[in-house]
């Protein structure tokens, strides 16, 4: 693959992640010059130019999905719950592998890419996590579920208060995807436990937006003393009825 000016790949950035990130390509040569999309850094980098092998790529975004082709090296290998990024028409986006489907339909957690027909993923640069909210008065018939939208690398930590818009809440529990990484337990609930949102399937909280619970408590009263009367009319109606 040959590099020019303007060119995206991905690559280690010194200044602000450990793992790879999006950079774009200044100006190529032995030594490229290339810029981190994450944090702006300019460096040097020895650019490897390869034959890649394209692969079909599905990529999961909340509740849709689209299909790309993505090249990776023909000596990588791919595993599940390895992150890689998406660089095509349809979107640039990091991405977390979910699945491989090789020939006849098979299917495998690791795989080298000559050995694999379709890589299964989900973004992760972006997410929605799903948050069920209890009311801060204990009472869980009215428990109510929403989500939130942020970056994977967004760390919820069981203790600590979140504001979203109008929602507050303080986090009590956190369910962990089946194929996040480095984590020892399916559901975390002890005080200061922690996980990415790219790393989370559902969020417990507690609600500290009273507000919006005494409009939902109101209005919940409302339409139970609406019912309530109905039903008595109702009632009342039927005796009446049957006396006269």
């Amino acid at each position: 693959m040959s590099f020019e000016s303007g060119s995206r790949l991905s690559l280690g950035c010194p200044s602000c992640s450990a793992g790879e990130t999006v950079h774009e390509v200044l100006s190529p040569g032995g030594q490229s010059t290339v810029r981190c999309t994450a944090c702006g850094h300019v460096h040097k980098e020895q650019i490897r130019e390869e034959q890649e092998i394209e692969r079909k790529v599905i990529v999961s975004q909340g509740s849709e999905s689209f299909t790309t082709r993505v090249g990776f090296d023909p000596d990588e290998r791919l595993t599940t719950g390895e992150e890689f990024i998406v660089d095509s028409p349809e979107a640039l986006l990091q991405a977390r592998v979910t699945g491989l489907e090789l020939g006849g339909e098979k299917r495998a957690d690791e795989a080298a890419v000559d050995e694999i027909d379709t890589v299964w993923s989900r973004a992760v640069d972006n997410v929605e996590v799903a948050v069920t909210l209890h009311p801060n008065d204990g009472d869980r018939d009215i428990t109510r579920s929403f989500s939130v939208t942020v970056p994977g690398d967004f760390e919820f930590v069981i203790g600590e208060t979140e504001s979203f818009g109008d929602e507050e809440f303080d986090v009590e529990g956190l369910q962990i995807r089946e194929n996040a990484p480095e984590y020892r337990f399916e559901k975390l609930d002890h005080r200061g436990d922690s996980a990415f949102a790219k790393d989370l399937k559902r969020l417990y909280a507690r609600d500290q937006s009273s507000t919006a619970w005494s409009a939902w408590w109101y209005l919940r009263q409302v339409f139970s003393g609406i019912w309530f009367g109905m039903r008595r009319y109702r009632d009342y109606g039927v005796a009446a009825g049957s006396y006269w």
